[in-house]
Order: C-alpha cells, then structure tokens, then sequence
C-alpha cells in the first residue's frame, strides 16, 4: 500500500488479503473497516477517497480473521434481538435461532407486569436475560454460570443496560446455587454430541458451552430431573435438532399439562417449553 492511507485502497488491500481464507472477502473487508472506524454504510459510500491514520490495529483485525477467528470476537460487538451486545472469548456467540427461545418465554407470560422469579441457567454473555429483563418489568432474574470468565462478559453488558438491579448473577453449576422457588426456568444449554467434529471458527468458542455430553441432551436431562424435583412449573429450552425423540422419550411418564416444540428459522426442531400444571405465571 501507499503512504497514504485511503478509505477505498484500504478495502482492496484487505479483500486481497482476505480472499483466500475468507468467503465474502469483500464484504467482510467492509464490515472490519466500518466496526473499526465506527462508521455506518452510508459513510462507507461517501467517503471512499478520505484518508485514515492509525490503521495498524485494524490490520491486527485482519489477521485474527485470516486465522477464521469470529468476526465478533475480533470486534467485541454483536447483534441480537435488535440490540447491540459486548462479546468476548469466553461467552458462545448468541446465534439468531436462541431470539425464539426468549419468544417462547413471553408467550407463556401473558402479564408482562408479573412478580416472578425466572432463573437461567448458562448465562454466557447475558443476552437472554437482557432481552427478558427489558420485556418483563417486575421479574427478578437469577442468572447462573459455570463460568466467571461468561459471568465477567454479561457483568459488562448488564452495566449497559442498567439492570444490575434486576439481574443477579451467580457463579455455580445447573442449580445449585439457586434455592429461591422458582416460577420460570429457561435455558440454551450445551446439547452438541462430545467428539461431533466442528467448524474450525468454533475452536475460539467456549467448548463446555457447546459439547453437553456423550450423547449430547445429558445437561438438558439434569435440568429436567431439577424441574420435576423442585416443581418448576415453567421450563423454555434450546435443544439439538435430533433430540426431540430423545426428550419425548424421557418424558413420556411425567404427568404434566404440556410438552411443546418449536423449530428454527431453518424448519429444525430447535427447543421446547414443558409446563407441568394448568396454570399461569403470575
């Protein structure tokens, strides 16, 4: 590159780089450069001739990429349910199809201005309770993690929104650390099979978030088992596409009011929300 350094040459020398490893090089270079100058699509556009200093991070950025690290680690920024999240190694990158999750949560809370206590289990970045916190004006949520270094990233994004007041965070396994009755509990566990062979993108991810076990629906079994010993009335899950035989299966002598599944936005089976007795939250 020149001396100089120019929006529109800045892409083409990115997009090179990127294009053997990358798909989409081109784009992706956009999407760097805007995160990095914090600039829009409209600035892009207009503004192909400025010049810019300072842009050896930036080509920090693109190397991480090269190595197919995930964009939003690199950026520490993401995107879900129409807000804008920190993200960081050490929290699973929230994917669109856990939006339903939180949907299928609200559709069991008719009255929004209820007093309950929902608890989720596997916070990770914090996203899910957020979402519900914003949605839900009186729940106290009791958010768990077996990780500090997930409790960490979603302390960050719950200073944000202000809602350390309505979000209590709690370092522990499933819940052991939750003593509370509990009206709603909700959760997108790991439920990938141990050994299931991954994209290479997903080595940045934090694997005890993904790999739930041998089989794979072990983590969501336990929560299950805590669902009927402590007569949680309320339980919204994420689940593998191939598991809904499985949990029918492990299920299939409970007496409860319903057990529904829900599909992604790819038509996969993607979750469930058990409800044991014919009640409502209130």
């Amino acid at each position: 590159m020149s001396s100089r350094y120019i929006v529109k040459d800045i892409l083409k020398d990115i997009t090179t780089t990127l294009k053997p490893h990358i798909p989409r090089a081109s784009r992706e270079a956009q999407l760097l450069l805007m995160a990095y100058l914090k600039k829009d699509e409209l600035w892009l556009i207009t503004n192909q001739n400025t010049e810019i200093n300072d842009i050896d991070e930036l080509y920090k950025w693109v190397e991480r990429r090269v190595k197919n690290e995930p964009f939003e680690y690199i950026t520490n920024r993401v995107d879900f349910y129409s807000e804008e999240f920190y993200i960081a190694e050490g929290a699973l990158i929230p994917r669109p199809e856990t939006e339903l999750l939180i949907d299928e949560v609200l559709k069991n809370i008719p009255n929004k201005d209820a007093n309950i206590t929902l608890v989720e289990v596997g916070v990770g970045s914090g996203i899910i309770s957020i979402i519900l916190a914003k949605k839900l004006s009186n729940a106290k949520i009791i958010a768990v993690d077996i990780s500090q270094q997930a409790l960490d990233i979603a302390k960050i994004n719950i200073a944000k929104f202000a809602f350390q007041d309505k979000i209590e965070l709690r370092l522990g396994s499933l819940l052991d650390v939750v003593d509370e009755k509990i009206d709603y509990l909700v959760s997108n566990p790991p439920y990938i099979e141990n050994g299931v062979k991954l994209e290479s993108n997903l080595d940045y991810e934090p694997q005890n978030a993904l790999f739930g076990g041998e089989v794979g629906d072990e983590i969501i079994k336990q929560l299950l088992d805590e669902v009927l010993k402590r007569d949680i009335n309320f339980f919204s899950c994420e689940m593998g596409y191939d598991q809904l035989d499985k949990i029918t299966t492990y299920l299939k002598d409970v007496d409860c009011k319903s057990l529904n599944f829900y599909k992604d936005y790819s038509g996969f089976d993607r979750g469930f929300t058990l409800i044991l007795k014919d009640k409502t939250v209130e």
